[in-house]
This record gives structure tokens, C-alpha cells and sequence, in this order.
């Protein structure tokens, strides 16, 4: 390796290091840190995330990115020298001072937020969202654009895709899918009665996390521990750490949420070793990262073929609640559709939507077209319009996410995207492990594992999400996939799903 590449690599090291402590700090932050240390915290968090930028951006960093340029021969370096290329150059444009103040409301808003949902109080959380927004289109227009500043916000989660096209491929999406739910409305309802019961904490939490370890979460190099929201966060390869939270009469809640963010933490964990300390070592984009976690609680978690393995250890776990019950009504409960309120534990059919509500409200307080203050009735409209429920309260309602309070303006799309490219991903697998379904049936997913090792995790950020999904699938991003597969899956329970018009 040329000394300016290695010097480039040790420079970068340490900038990865700062942003894992400060990650090491805002986990703690939603885990363990006491309600009085906000203060602290949210000055220790702007005092690292600006010493990173400032690292990054300093002309000592671009110095180094020049004379790397040249020296790197090797695919890996050149891969690295590209993507902190794209990084430099965007990062420059965003004054230190906004990476102080946004670091700042962020930790401020999120403890705000916490409190406001306890206590179902928005008009506490309202100021702090306010500024949120504010410091959020501030950075937009420092990092330009040329349509919309929602696209300079967006390109942070999912580089190369525009507003335009979220636009074109949601409404495409909505039109499809309004008539299926409209179908599986109008007919009998699933009982959901088998996953309503006593369900003990810390039986939820064993049983939760002894699937996670079967289907390849390194516990050795992780850990899992309770939020207000369920989330993934790493500090390099080998320590990357989940949450959930828990729900005594309700299954769903915790066992879903773990999958999903061991699907996350499995992505982050499968990431090349050569990777390691630098900024390679992150998802391809947020897309991407959540077609990992959507195909394993999904594809796999909610699949018969999952639980005609795991139903008989779930039984044993929980006796009183499903003791006396059939492992093909739980897979039926598991997988009944039904409007609900909350995003994180919606079903697969009607969980687009909870995006485009959060996609479309974002946009507009972006775009100055909505304040804040209008924020929690433009839900509940949103809300009732898309899927014909209203919240019974803000805390089930607008305050419900934790992003936005994490200053994470742009994030929500990704959700829906993942879920389309999780499910071609799914058929990429089935056809390169043509018995993959019967292997599930059996315990048996670490040809799974393997095979988003090879085709996604290893790459980190040295592929695009459009490479990958290409050169995985072979095709880009459609949605056509995913309504098949709602329309065989769904239809099997519901009764035959017609074809779009």
C-alpha cells in the first residue's frame, strides 16, 4: 500500500472512531443513560459529531484524497478513494456551526420526544421538532439542489433516487394497492385471537433472542436491550447492538421487532473485515439495509414454513397462551391484515402506506407547505384517508416514530423501497436455492445467510444499492415483485386477489 493511501486509511480510522463513540453515546442515550443526563448529552453528542465533520472536511483530508487518487491500483482502494470522494465533497458544503446545532436539537428532541409520547403531550415536543425542521432545511439548501430541498435531505439515506421518483413509484404502488386491500376487506376477517394472551417478558425475550442466534445474530459481537423504539446501531463490525420493546398480551410487538433488526444487525456484522474503520463499512444505502430486516421477518418470519419449525418451541415457551392452540391458526394470526395504527407493527399489506403518510408529511413540513403545529391533524387526515383508521391519541399517532426527533428527515421512504427490494431479493434466493422453503421448514436458514453475505453484506458501500440489486436479481427496482407476492401469499387466506385493471 502507497504511504498516501495508508495515510488516508489512518486519517479516516480515527474519524470512524469519534462517530462510533458518539453512536456508543446516543445508544445509551435510548437504553441506560438517567433522565437527567439529557443536558450532558446532548453537548457531548454536538461536541463529537462536529469534531467528525470537522476531521472529515479539513483541507488535510482532501490533501490526502488527491495524492490516494493516484496511487490507488487496487479495486478495494479505488472503491474507497471514490466513495470518500463523494463524501468529501458533500460533507464541505455543511457548515460546522449547522453540525453543532443539528447534533444538539437531535439529542434535545429525542429525549423531548421520549417524554411526549410517554405522556402523549405533542405540544411539548412541537418546539423541538420545529427547530428540527428549520436546521433541516437549512441543510438543505447549504447542500443545494436542483428540484426540491426534500432531494438533498434523501440523497443522505438513499443516494441516487429523487422526490420525483418517489412520487411516480408510490402513486404507481398506491393505485395497486388500494384494490387489494379493498379485497381483503370485504372478505371474513382472520382470527387474531392466538397472538392476543399472556405472553411473559422474559419468556418473549428468550425465546426472541434464541431464534435471533439460529438465524446468525452473533451474540458474541452483540447485544440486545430495550427502547422506546426498536433500533440497530454499530460500533464497528463486531459490535453492533439491537433493541425492542415488549408487549405482554400482544406477540407480535417484540418477536417481529427483533427479527427485523437482526436482519439489520446481520447485515452490519457480514461486512467485509477489509472494510473495518472506514467509511466502506456502512450499508449500501437505507434501502437496502432495510430489505435485509424486512426479508427476514417477513419472507422468513412470517412464513409457514418458519413455523412449522419454531411453533412447537413457541408452544413450549408459552404455554398459556398457545398451548391449546393449532400452528396453522397462529400462522394465520401472524399474518392477518388489518388497518392498524402503528407502523412498526403493521402488516405487510397495508405497511406501504404507513410510509407514504410519513414520506408525503415530511415533504410538506420540508417545503414549508405544512407547519408543525398543523403536523398532528394532517396525520390524522393522512391517516384516515390511506387506511381508514384515526388515532386515538398523538402518542399512537404523529409521535409514534423516533425519527423525526433524530432530526432523520428523508429516512421514512427507505422502509417502503426495502420492502420492494426485499422481495426480489426472496426470489433471487428461491431460485439459486431451489428447496430454500424446505430448509426453513427444518431450522435450517444459513444458506440464507450465506447468500446475502455473498451477493449484499460483504460490499458495504463499494456497490451502490442498484448494483447490487441488479447484479443480484437482474433487474432494478420494481414493485411488481412484491404485489405478486401479496397477491399469491394473501390470496391464499383471503380468497383470490384479482389482477390490477
Amino acid at each position: 500500500m502507497s504511504d498516501a493511501l495508508e495515510a488516508l486509511r489512518t486519517r479516516l480510522a480515527k474519524i470512524e472512531d469519534v462517530k462510533h463513540a458518539a453512536a456508543v453515546l446516543a445508544w445509551d442515550q435510548e437504553t441506560w443513560m438517567p433522565p437527567e443526563g439529557e443536558s450532558g448529552r446532548a453537548q457531548q453528542l454536538s461536541t463529537l459529531h462536529t469534531l467528525a465533520h470537522d476531521l472529515f472536511v479539513d483541507d488535510a483530508t482532501g490533501a490526502l484524497l488527491n495524492m490516494a487518487e493516484a496511487a490507488a491500483t487496487q479495486p478495494l482502494d479505488a472503491d474507497l478513494v471514490r466513495v470518500v470522494r463523494r463524501d468529501y465533497e458533500r460533507e464541505r458544503t455543511v457548515a460546522s456551526d449547522l453540525v453543532a446545532r443539528l447534533s444538539e436539537a437531535a439529542a434535545r428532541g429525542q429525549a423531548a420526544w421520549q417524554k411526549a409520547r410517554a405522556n402523549d403531550d405533542f405540544e411539548a415536543f412541537a418546539p423541538h421538532l420545529e427547530r428540527l425542521v428549520q436546521l433541516n432545511i437549512e441543510k438543505a439548501e447549504q447542500l443545494g439542489y436542483d428540484d426540491t430541498p426534500y432531494d438533498a435531505l434523501l440523497e443522505e439515506y438513499e443516494p441516487g433516487c429523487t422526490t420525483a421518483t418517489l412520487v411516480d413509484t408510490f402513486g404507481a404502488l398506491r393505485r395497486a394497492l388500494v384494490p387489494i386491500v379493498e379485497h381483503i376487506a370485504a372478505a371474513p376477517a382472520l382470527d387474531a385471537s392466538p397472538v392476543h394472551g399472556p405472553f411473559p417478558k422474559a419468556q418473549q425475550r428468550t425465546f426472541g433472542e434464541a431464534v435471533m442466534a439460529d438465524l446468525g445474530y452473533d451474540f458474541s459481537r452483540g447485544r440486545q436491550d430495550e427502547s422506546a423504539h426498536p433500533f440497530t446501531t454499530a460500533f464497528g463490525i463486531d459490535d453492533v447492538r439491537v433493541t425492542t420493546r415488549y408487549d405482554t398480551s400482544f406477540f407480535p410487538t417484540a418477536f417481529f421487532s427483533m427479527l427485523h433488526e437482526a436482519g439489520h444487525a446481520m447485515y452490519e456484522q457480514g461486512l467485509s473485515p477489509d472494510l473495518a474503520r472506514t467509511p466502506l463499512a456502512e450499508g449500501a444505502s437505507l434501502g437496502m439495509h432495510e430489505s435485509q430486516s424486512r426479508l427476514w421477518e417477513n419472507m422468513v418470519g412470517r412464513s409457514r414454513a418458519f413455523w412449522t419449525h419454531y411453533f412447537p418451541k413457541a408452544q413450549a415457551a408459552f404455554p398459556d397462551a398457545l398451548a391449546d392452540t393449532a400452528a396453522e391458526a397462529f400462522y394465520r394470526a401472524i399474518n392477518r391484515v388489518e388497518p392498524s395504527l402503528i407502523r412498526v407493527e403493521a402488516d405487510e399489506v397495508t405497511y406501504p402506506l404507513h410510509v407514504m403518510v410519513r414520506f408525503e408529511l415530511e415533504r410538506a413540513l420540508i417545503e414549508e407547505r405544512l407547519t408543525v403545529d398543523e403536523l398532528p391533524a394532517a396525520w390524522n387526515a393522512r391517516m384516515d384517508e390511506y387506511l381508514g383508521v384515526v388515532p386515538d391519541s398523538d402518542a399512537n399517532g404523529v409521535l409514534q416514530d423516533v425519527h423525526w426527533s433524530m432530526g432523520a428527515f428523508g429516512y421514512f421512504p427507505t422502509y417502503a423501497l426495502g420492502t420492494l427490494m426485499a422481495t426480489q431479493l426472496w426470489d433471487a434466493i428461491e431460485r439459486d436455492i431451489p428447496n430454500v422453503r424446505a430448509q426453513v421448514a427444518q431450522g435450517q436458514t444459513s444458506h440464507i445467510l450465506e447468500w446475502l453475505r455473498t451477493h449484499i453484506h460483504r460490499h458495504g458501500r463499494r456497490r451502490t444499492a442498484e448494483e447490487l440489486l441488479q447484479d443480484a436479481t437482474g433487474e432494478g427496482l420494481t414493485a411488481d415483485p412484491w404485489l405478486a407476492y401479496v397477491r399469491k401469499k394473501f390470496g391464499a387466506l383471503y380468497g383470490s386477489i384479482p389482477q390490477a385493471a
